[in-house]
């Protein structure tokens, strides 16, 4: 009887620690979907404010030119699409979202207000590492199979010589991206939440 309850209560102890992780794992999910979608609408304002101060030709003109543009991120491999999403695994959509917010640490000095970008692009990246290690379980570490960036310095040398074309280009990464990684953890997020409609 001793031995039966003993076995009970290691049972109960390993629940409530499991059902404690889930609900730590869930929190970190929701912060970092809400850190995001900051970023996001904080790169929205920055397009929106920086459009204002062009003529309607050069906001036209720039329109055209984005979509043809290369941004440096473009270098790491993600899905492409929302079928390619639905299909990559949790962790795999951390690790891009990971790659995505770290190929900002150098370029993020250049949009408008660097010191509240840099803070949450930090925040951010800690959190996603931290949901990084509690999905790995031996699985690929960051470091395998990384996706190399070609070199932002040749782009950013000239950003102050107030070239209106690179300076949209910019600002239009920076969104793109953290409108990537904001699809990325949603995804992530309501797969670990066992929601049966994860549907983008």
């Amino acid at each position: 009887m001793a031995k039966v309850l003993v076995l009970l209560s290691v049972v109960a102890v390993n629940l409530f620690i499991s059902h404690s992780a889930s609900i730590e794992n869930q929190r970190l999910f929701i912060n970092a979907v809400i850190r995001v979608q900051h970023l996001h609408q904080l790169a929205a304002n920055l397009i929106t404010n920086f459009e204002e101060q062009l003529s309607p030709e050069d906001r036209r003109q720039l329109s055209k030119i984005f979509p043809l543009s290369f941004c440096n991120s473009d270098s790491i491999e993600a899905p492409t699409g929302k079928d390619e999403t639905q299909k990559s695994s949790v962790l795999k959509l951390l690790q891009i979202s990971y790659r995505l917010i770290d190929s900002w640490e150098l370029p993020n000095k250049f949009l408008g207000n660097p010191n509240q970008i840099s803070e949450k692009l930090v925040d951010l990246k800690i959190g996603i590492e931290l949901l990084i290690s509690g999905c790995q379980d031996g699985q690929t570490s960051l470091d395998d199979n990384d996706s190399l960036l070609l070199p932002f310095e040749d782009f950013y040398q000239t950003l102050g010589d107030g070239n209106v074309r690179k300076t949209f280009r910019l600002l239009s990464c920076f969104k793109k991206d953290m409108h990537k990684v904001e699809t990325y953890l949603s995804v992530a997020k309501c797969r670990r939440s066992l929601d049966s409609n994860c549907t983008l």
